[in-house]
């Protein structure tokens, strides 16, 4: 019997997270109308451009979020958190739109930072926290 030899992970980084959405193209103006994220990635691929590859972002985020349609299953239920300068100001944007699925209130739990939460057309939790060294809301 040989010991296994342990070697260090090469892993550097959560470059990437996906949500499965309904409609490719509805998800894509959510991200980007609703919340400001850019399009990083909206590429066609498969013998004959079947499938398609979809990736958003906040504008200089090394991190990205792909939204591709359900593999067997239902469409929603992941969750991501984000972080704003300005939780205040970004939780009233969202409200005062009247289209996004948005928390009425901002949420304070002992332990936890001031956040709200909302959803995606599809269901999608998404927690936004004001980023650490912002004004304070």
């Amino acid at each position: 019997m040989t010991t296994p030899t342990t070697q260090s992970s090469t892993i550097t980084e959560l470059a990437l997270t996906m949500f499965t959405v309904s409609d490719q193209d509805a998800a894509r103006t959510f991200y980007t109308d609703v919340l400001g994220f850019e399009v990083r990635g909206d590429d066609r691929y498969g013998e004959n451009g079947e499938m398609r590859w979809l990736e958003v972002a906040p504008a200089g985020s090394r991190a990205r979020l792909a939204l591709n349609p359900p593999m067997g299953s239902s469409p929603g239920g992941g969750g991501i958190g984000l972080e704003c300068t300005d939780l205040r100001a970004e939780h009233a944007r969202l409200v005062a739109r009247g289209d996004v699925d948005v928390d009425a209130d901002l949420m304070q739990t002992p332990g936890a930072p001031l956040l709200f939460m909302l959803r995606d057309p599809d269901g999608n939790h998404i927690v936004v926290t004001e980023a650490a060294g912002s004004t304070p809301s």
